[in-house]
């Protein structure tokens, strides 16, 4: 609770006072008994002239009456921890979310977005539920057992006493159930689930994929892994509770067995009004202890449930944010400069970059190239400081990434990936993103030099057809193209293009490169790329392998080196002049 009301703010009163009206309306519930016993003791007091009976509508209006007065306080209760519950869950997603908006670029990459969504989503939803609805019924459930040891003042305590012997045992078997044990493997339950969420987010992703390729769900077989084990643990922790759950079931209501047991050994000498009377009492009365019961066995387990859940989001909380330099400056120049670098990705063995030098002056325009996990995607983002280094330094205009403020730094950097997704809304707000205070012109011109008049053309309500909605589709190249757009309006004078014409068809290619060109003017452009084809023209090229600079230098240069890029380049030509043979073709390759 100290943990919770750490989010709670004043509306902490607000969840002591359900606590406390929830246990008062527990007591006040258990008044209805009374006056309903009071009034079967006139009853058998009169018998059989039952007109001498005086206070038998008294007695059952006050049970009508407290009945009422019971549900009044409980819907308070309800309202008060309801109040406080939507508070600290939403308070608990906008600090998670703020935290999680200072933290390093690349780390949603690398925690998986799955698993930070479940973590947002359904943590602080954890806490929601069990606030709003367990704790008070905690507190009403607490406040009964109290209730019944008054009551045993009252009425007979023999049969009061019996009556708490499922109770103690239906407690025993609760604890084998939801104990200490149990708290470890309520972190195992979470933990399945969080990797099959994030599993599953992945396996969508890849869908057009697998069925472009007719695979199977199995090609995905971590997702079906993360499914087998979910399942696996929660047939295992199933069977391991069966028994005790079945044992306490029985013990809290089997009640009835013990009154009436009990009754029939304190009557072997007759059956006296007042003792049938109390026995009739405890007999209406028992139901009451296993609600109780159950309602503590649920805010139990799901006590465990919040606790896993805020060790969860203090996971993320945990993580240290991207640090804000003390003495902020502005970069001087467009120049991009790297000593001695040194990264390696969390919970890795090994540099994703070692020892990397390389040095872009501003307006050049520079081509990163070489085998797959080289490390040239992590070498460009380090740029716009997606990660710090290890080691080495980073620096943009001269300055290190790490002094220059974060706005500061993504107005001088612009990247452009090779998915650049569009949001759920028009046109003219995907492209002002980049730069929310720009007039229309401004956007629209920014789509007439990314090559998408055509895009715009065709579109029901133009610059302001929302993507998605209606039946409104892009195609991957036609969304990069508005991407592009996006990046024009921002006018970084850094420019990061990372396989950006991977899957464009052979027209929007042509359209794209066409835009690329136009947004390229006058700025430095670091291009990750696999078609060798088009880093002829580029300034310097750097050819990346193992985390290291194999080799650097122009095109005509490397060629005549005969080094890495040269077999690259050799590998790259053959592949281009490939083409499908046909039958009795002996000379197709």
């Amino acid at each position: 609770m100290k943990r919770l009301f750490v989010y709670a703010g004043n509306h902490k009163y607000l969840t002591i006072a359900s606590w406390v009206i929830a246990a008062i309306s527990a007591l006040v519930a258990l008044m209805p008994f009374v006056f309903v016993w009071r009034l079967i003791r006139e009853v058998l007091a009169v018998a059989p002239n039952f007109s001498a009976a005086e206070n038998l509508a008294h007695n059952g209006w006050m049970a009508v009456l407290f009945a009422v007065l019971a549900i009044l306080l409980n819907v308070g209760a309800l309202m008060c921890s309801h109040l406080s519950a939507f508070r600290i869950a939403s308070n608990i997603r906008m600090r998670a979310m703020h935290h999680i908006v200072t933290l390093p670029l690349g780390f949603m990459a690398d925690f998986g977005t799955g698993k930070l969504r479940k973590i947002v989503n359904e943590s602080s939803a954890a806490t929601e539920t069990y606030l709003a609805h367990q704790l008070p019924d905690r507190a009403s459930a607490i406040a009964t057992p109290v209730g019944i040891i008054v009551l045993l003042a009252i009425f007979d305590w023999r049969m009061g006493l019996l009556s708490l012997i499922p109770v103690v045992v239906g407690f025993l078997l609760m604890m084998a159930m939801v104990g200490p044990g149990m708290r470890h493997q309520m972190a195992q339950y979470q933990n399945a689930l969080e990797r099959m969420s994030n599993e599953a987010v992945e396996y969508v992703r890849g869908v057009p994929v697998v069925k472009t390729f007719g695979q199977s769900v199995f090609s995905f077989k971590r997702f079906k892994d993360s499914i087998d084990q979910y399942s696996k643990w929660v047939i295992a922790y199933t069977k391991q509770c069966r028994i005790q759950m079945v044992l306490y079931t029985v013990a809290i209501n089997a009640v009835f067995s013990v009154l009436i047991a009990g009754a029939l050994a304190f009557s072997s000498g007759g059956v006296t009004n007042e003792f049938l009377l109390n026995l009739l009492f405890y007999i209406i009365f028992t139901p009451v202890i296993s609600v109780a019961m159950t309602k503590i066995l649920y805010s139990s387990e799901n006590a465990m449930v919040v606790e896993d859940a805020m060790d969860r989001i203090d996971s993320v909380m945990s993580i240290r944010p991207m640090q804000e330099p003390a003495k902020p400056v502005c970069p001087k120049d467009n120049s991009v400069e790297l000593k001695k670098v040194c990264f390696r990705y969390p919970n890795t063995e090994r540099d994703a970059l070692h020892d990397v030098s390389m040095k872009v002056d501003g307006g050049k325009k520079i081509a990163l190239v070489g085998p797959s996990g080289g490390g040239k995607t992590t070498l460009a983002s380090l740029l716009a400081r997606f990660w710090d280094v290890q080691s080495g330094s980073v620096r943009v205009g001269g300055v290190d990434v790490k002094d220059v403020p974060k706005e500061t730094l993504m107005d001088t950097v612009s990247f452009v990936f090779q998915d650049d997704k569009l949001l759920k809304t028009s046109i003219f707000e995907n492209v002002r993103m980049a730069k929310p205070g720009a007039s229309r012109g401004e956007v629209l011109t920014a789509l007439e030099k990314a090559q998408c008049a055509d895009i715009l053309e065709k579109l029901p309500d133009g610059i302001d057809t929302v993507v998605g909605a209606n039946g409104v589709y892009l195609s991957g190249g036609e969304q990069q193209r508005i991407a592009i757009a996006r990046v024009m309006l921002k006018n970084a004078p850094i420019l990061i293009l990372d396989e950006a014409t991977a899957f464009a068809d052979p027209d929007n290619e042509s359209r794209v490169q066409a835009a690329f060109t136009e947004l390229s003017k006058g700025k430095t452009v670091i291009m990750i790329a696999h078609r060798l084809s088009t880093v002829v023209h580029a300034d310097e090229i750097f050819v990346i392998k193992d985390g290291e600079i194999a080799e650097s230098g122009a095109f005509e240069a490397l060629l005549e080196a005969g080094g890495l890029f040269a077999a690259m380049w050799k590998a790259y030509k053959r592949a281009a002049q490939w083409k499908v043979a046909k039958e009795g073709d002996d000379h197709a390759e």
